[in-house]
Parts: C-alpha cells; sequence; structure tokens
C-alpha cells in the first residue's frame, strides 16, 4: 500500500510523475517510428514502468544496475543524455555503441549502468562481481540485478545468487515477474508457488511486491537496500507485474488470453500512480496534463536530432582497433606494474614459474585477486596456490563454489571496478561451463561498449597422465575463432612466468594454457623479477635448414626430441618454432620459416580437425604457397575422446605418429 505521506510536498510529486510518464511518452514515439520502419525493434515496456523507475528512483548515484530489455525508465531517471540515447536506439554513429549494438545491449559505466546480452541472467554473475569489488572498498554501495522470471530457470541465475550468498555480498536480485518468457507462461516455467521461495534455498531475504504499485516499489528497494548495506547481505525481490506489449513487437500477444490483458490494463502503474494523486489531491488534472506535455518537450528535440545525425561509417581498421584495447609498447607496463625487471634469475620447475609470477604481481599491486575452487586453504588441485591465504588473506584468495560460468562473470564484475582478477579453472576441461561468459560477455565487451577487462584465466590442460577424456583435453582452438580474446601456452619454464606475468599486466582478456605434464617434469631458469612483453611473438627453439616444425605447449618438447635425433641420425636438420601465443598468432615468424626451409610440419596434441593447426595451415597455403616445396602436414593427436588407460593414451596422442609424417614430409 502506499504510504500517505510518501509525498512530502507537491514538487516532488511532480517530478515523481514525471520521472514516471516520460518513458511512457517516448514508448509511444518509439511505436510509431517502429511502424515507419525508422526502427528495427522495439521490446515494450509499458505496464512495467514502475519497476525500474523506482529503482533508479531509490538507489543511489554510486549503486551499480544491471539492466534488461524494458528498462527504459532506468536510463531516463539516471539521467542519460537523451541524444546519444536515442541514438543508442536509432542504431545512430553517436549512440553509445556507436552503432555496433542494439537497443539496451550496453552499458554506460559513468551513470553505473551495465548492459545485458542476449542470453539471459549472464550479467547476474558479473553483478557479484561489481558488488565484491564496493564491500573491498568499504563503499556505501549495492547493485541491483534486473532479470524475467524466465531468467530464474538460467545456470547464471542460481551461480549468481548462490555465489552473493556464500560471499555475503550487498547485492539485490530484482525478478520482474510479468508472467511470460517471450511466450511461455509462468505455469510451464516453474512449480513453485511463488519465485520468492527461491530465495530461502540460497539462504538470503526474500520479497515479493506488487510491480505495479510505484511507491511500494521505491519504499522496498530502499529497505533492502538499507539491509544489504547494514548486513551485508544478498536480497531477492520478486515484482508482480504483466507486459501489455508482446516481449518485442513483432511476436504480438495472440498467446495472451483477452480477459488476462483486460484484468491487467485496469492496474496500469501510470494510471494507479494518476489517480492517488488526484484522490489525495497532492496534483490537479491540469497538472498531471502539464506534466505529460512537458515530458513530450522533454524528449522531442533530443529525438528530432538524433533522427537527422549520421549513421556510424564503416572503417575496417577502426573497427579492428575497436577489439582489443592497445598496450603500452614499452615493454607493455602499465602504471600498476612497477617492476623495473632484473637480470637475475632462479632454477626452478615450470610450477615454479608459474607461482612466481603471481607472487610478484599480487606484491605489485594490492588490486589483484585470485578466485576459483579449492585455491584457499587447499592450495588449488595442482597447489599453484598453496601459501597463498596466508600471505595475502581471504580478500584477495577466494573460494567460489562450483561455478565456472559464475566465476568468470564475477571476474568481469572485478575488472569494470579496476581490479586485476585472475579466475583459476580446476582443469582446462571445466571451462566449456563458462564458454558463454567468455565468448559472448569477456571477449566482445570492449567492442560493444565497456572499458577494456583485465581478466586473466589460468587453465590446467592436455593429456599424457591417463586422466581420461574430462581432465586431459586441450581446448585452446575452442575459443581462438572468438575475437576479444588472447591466448598464450607457455612451453617452458621462463616463459611460464614471463607469459604468465605478460597476460597479468595486458589490459586485454588473456586466457594462459599451462601444461599439466610440465608443471613439474621440467626445469629450467626463469627472471626473478620479469616485466611484461608483448604477446604473440613466437621463438625459434632450434635453428635449421632442411625443415620446419611449427608447434607450440608440449609439442615443442616432442618436437625438440625428435629434431635431436634426426640430428644424429640422418643429419637433416630441423627448424623449431615455438608459437607461444595462438591468438594473437605471429605471422611474420611463420612466414621467416617457412621461406627459410619451404617444409613445413604443424604439430598440436589437439585433435586434428579443427584444430589451431588448421587455421595456420590455410594461412601458409594462402600467403606462403611460392615458398613450399612441399605441402603443408600436420601431425595431430587421434579425432577420438581421450582414454583413461596409458596405452590408449599414448596411441591417442600426436607424438605417437611424429616419426611417420615426419618422413612423409623428407621423402616427398
Amino acid at each position: 500500500m502506499y504510504k500517505k505521506d510518501f509525498f512530502l510536498n507537491t514538487e516532488q510529486a511532480k517530478a515523481a510523475y514525471f520521472d514516471l510518464v516520460l518513458p511512457r511518452r517516448i514508448e509511444l514515439k518509439m511505436l510509431k517510428l517502429l511502424r515507419q520502419n525508422k526502427i528495427a525493434k522495439w521490446f515494450s515496456g509499458i505496464g512495467q514502468e514502475a519497476i525500474c523507475v523506482g529503482v533508479a528512483r531509490t538507489l543511489q548515484q554510486q549503486d551499480y544496475v544491471m539492466s534488461m530489455h524494458r528498462n527504459l525508465g532506468l536510463f531516463t531517471t539516471r539521467k542519460v543524455p537523451l541524444y546519444n540515447l536515442f541514438c543508442q536506439l536509432l542504431g545512430k554513429k553517436d549512440g553509445f555503441s556507436a552503432g555496433r549494438e542494439r537497443s539496451f545491449h550496453f552499458g554506460i559505466p559513468e551513470y553505473k549502468i551495465i548492459g545485458m546480452i542476449s542470453h539471459l541472467g549472464s550479467m547476474l554473475p558479473v553483478g557479484t562481481g561489481l558488488a565484491l569489488a564496493k564491500k573491498l572498498q568499504k563503499e556505501d554501495a549495492v547493485v541491483l540485478g534486473f532479470c524475467g522470471e524466465g531468467a530464474t530457470s538460467e545456470g547464471d541465475f542460481h551461480e549468481a545468487m548462490n555465489l552473493a550468498a556464500v560471499w555475503d555480498l550487498p547485492m539485490i536480485f530484482l525478478v520482474e515477474n510479468n508472467g511470460y518468457a517471450l511466450s511461455t507462461p509462468i505455469r510451464e516455467q516453474f512449480r513453485c508457488k511463488a519465485l520468492v521461495d527461491k530465495a530461502a534455498g540460497y539462504g538470503m531475504k526474500g520479497i515479493r511486491i506488487d510491480g505495479n504499485n510505484f511507491a511500494e516499489v521505491q519504499q522496498t528497494i530502499q529497505e533492502a537496500r538499507e539491509y544489504a548495506l547494514k548486513e551485508q547481505k544478498p536480497v531477492f525481490i520478486e515484482a508482480m507485474t504483466f507486459r501489455m506489449r508482446g516481449h518485442e513487437e513483432a511476436s504480438g500477444t495472440a498467446y495472451v488470453p483477452d480477459e488476462l490483458i483486460e484484468e491487467w490494463s485496469k492496474k496500469d502503474p501510470i494510471d494507479q500512480f494518476k489517480n492517488l494523486l488526484l484522490e489525495e489531491e497532492v496534483l490537479s488534472q491540469d497538472q498531471i496534463d502539464e506534466i505529460e506535455l512537458n515530458a513530450d518537450d522533454h524528449f522531442q528535440p533530443h529525438l528530432e536530432r538524433a533522427l537527422k545525425s549520421d549513421p556510424p561509417e564503416f572503417d575496417q581498421q577502426a573497427e579492428l582497433d575497436r577489439v582489443w584495447a592497445p598496450v603500452n609498447t614499452s615493454l607493455t607496463k602499465p602504471d600498476k606494474i612497477r617492476s623495473n625487471g632484473s637480470s637475475k634469475t632462479e632454477e626452478g620447475r615450470y610450477i615454479e614459474g608459474v607461482i612466481s609470477a603471481l607472487h610478484q604481481v599480487f606484491e605489485e599491486d594490492e588490486k589483484t585477486l585470485i578466485i576459483g575452487q579449492d585455491i584457499a586453504e587447499y592450495g588449488g588441485a595442482f597447489k599453484v596456490t598453496k601459501g597463498f591465504l596466508e600471505k595475502y588473506g581471504h580478500d584477495r584468495v577466494r573460494n567460489t563454489p562450483i561455478i565456472e560460468s559464475g566465476a568468470v562473470g564475477a571476474a568481469i564484475g572485478l575488472a569494470l571496478e579496476g581490479y586485476r582478477p585472475i579466475v583459476e579453472m580446476q582443469f582446462a576441461d571445466f571451462i566449456s561451463c563458462a564458454f558463454n561468459q567468455i565468448v559472448n560477455n569477456l571477449a566482445k565487451s570492449r567492442y560493444r561498449w565497456s572499458p577494456p577487462l583485465n581478466v586473466t584465466i589460468r587453465a590446467p590442460y592436455g593429456a599424457g597422465v591417463g586422466a581420461g577424456p574430462f581432465h586431459s583435453q586441450s581446448p585452446e582452438s575452442w575459443f581462438m575463432q572468438h575475437p576479444g580474446l588472447k591466448i598464450v601456452v607457455p612451453s617452458n619454464v621462463e616463459d611460464a612466468k614471463n607469459l604468465l606475468y605478460a597476460a597479468l599486466a595486458d589490459p586485454n582478456p588473456v586466457m594462459v594454457f599451462e601444461h599439466k605434464v610440465l608443471y613439474r617434469s621440467i626445469k629450467g631458469n626463469f627472471p626473478v623479477k620479469s616485466v611484461p612483453e608483448e604477446i604473440g611473438k613466437a621463438a625459434v627453439r632450434r635453428e635449421g635448414t632442411d625443415f620446419s616444425i611449427i608447434t607450440y605447449g608440449m609439442g615443442v618438447h616432442w618436437a625438440l626430441e625428435k629434431a635431436e635425433e634426426l640430428s644424429k641420425t640422418s643429419k637433416i636438420e630441423t627448424e623449431v618454432l615455438d608459437l607461444r601465443s595462438l591468438v594473437p598468432l605471429d605471422y611474420d615468424s611463420i612466414r621467416k620459416t617457412t621461406e627459410k626451409t619451404g617444409r613445413v610440419l604443424l604439430l598440436q596434441e589437439h585433435s586434428e580437425f579443427m584444430g589451431p593447426m588448421s587455421e595456420i595451415s590455410a594461412w601458409i597455403t594462402e600467403n606462403c604457397f611460392s615458398s613450399l616445396d612441399a605441402p603443408v602436414m600436420r601431425c595431430s593427436s587421434l579425432d577420438t575422446p581421450i582414454p583413461t588407460n596409458k596405452i590408449l593414451e599414448n596411441g591417442y596422442l600426436a607424438c605417437n605418429r611424429l616419426s611417420e609424417k615426419l618422413r612423409q614430409l623428407i621423402d616427398y
């Protein structure tokens, strides 16, 4: 119910009604533009305005909001510049994504609004990262994440809810239950009596409200904010409302019973609020009419200007440059990395190079933290972070539940707040559970709208230890085709430190694949103090003139062993090129070794079909054909899942076919 003292004076009532009616007036105009083919698509929030406007009027400017399709009132109430907002909705150059994104798929960090992606529920884990950042900084701020009732069936919704509860985060989950997920009614979506019942399962406070009651929304949000800050715990709110139009205009509402539309039309939030103001004699009808005219006058000049504004121009280099943030070319050294470098080295195993890189960055930048499964007290599955908890504390060394997707989403939120998050995947195979967050959220965000995201994902990968098909895969090629990610694969102890350190210094998302077999099987020297180097530079590990083996990771060791054997037995000199980075690729070094020897074998632990070497083979054939004295050949593991039995695994691996492939290349 509305409290009668909700408005202290007439001016406050006018401001509230203006905020509530403005998105409705804009929507009615946008629907006309849609019919005139001046916009391509529209997701209507008519009937739901009380929720987003109530949220925006109640939260503080320092509070983050994770927006969704029907939250136009959030942008207008937070006073986002209307000209740029209309340009965004129209796909114009001066929109917040410069035409690279559609309607509400964008964020405006300076207004603490983080935009959605089409995969529903996927931004909620990002909200947990933002909430953790605010908690660590001891700020008087919360994060509110919107989603519809349909998204509550998504895995990311559950992972975010659970993580927020486990980490005691000041976050509000607000579900706009409007009855339909596109056309699927709630009776076909869930069996609990109310979505708010889910809150108890996560040990958090749950509230169900009338989402069309403007005052109730604001009062509830205020109470939830105060609770989240005081108790440092999340809150779940289910706001009951109704979508008066289709999911988007093209879908229509034929699947909705007429009587249901008629019932909810009587509960229109604007009509309810207007009637209250008139009944309580807070405002007169003339004042109401004047506010509605003022709303039209407020937005129409900006819309008219946007309609006449320029569309984006295609500039190929500008588009490519938008994918990655530039890296400081003076050793790629960002301001927060304070290492002066050192000529001193120490000897250790591959895993100790990884550990040394982590310690260096943890000591240089207090905003570095690591999250993952079992990484705190236990020290991780491979004991990489053993002792980190005691040295750096729980705030920076944080166990997560088993939530690969939620962990990557949280890392995105932390990076948006200036942290340097590292996500440890227990095994690289499990990274598949985070695929959506990595390729659709993390990789694409800067191109779409966001600042650079310094997120590093460490992934122990590879076969050779009899771990079977779910703990032995080489998933690096899964990510190569998705612009926005850098992928490094250290093959030796020095690179184990230097490439990880470079990844941590790079402002862009970097995936570091660390071979499990190499962790404790090889020794070498690594610098006591690394300096960041440019990611994307290959290294010749052995000079040769007769043919080239291009490879990476474990393949480097297979290649070097075979090269030494051929040199001793057949006087054949093999050049071995270690790619070190799969994205970006060092095409100059690939061209140089191809032109030098004229014969190329591409060696990978990955199965042959669509492995990393498929792309390199295509590039060499297209760009170096005249330099070749033989066909480009590939040596790969079998196109089967990885078996567990060691005898079968040895037969599976590419090294088992390396001699045969080399002989084919030599004899051609």
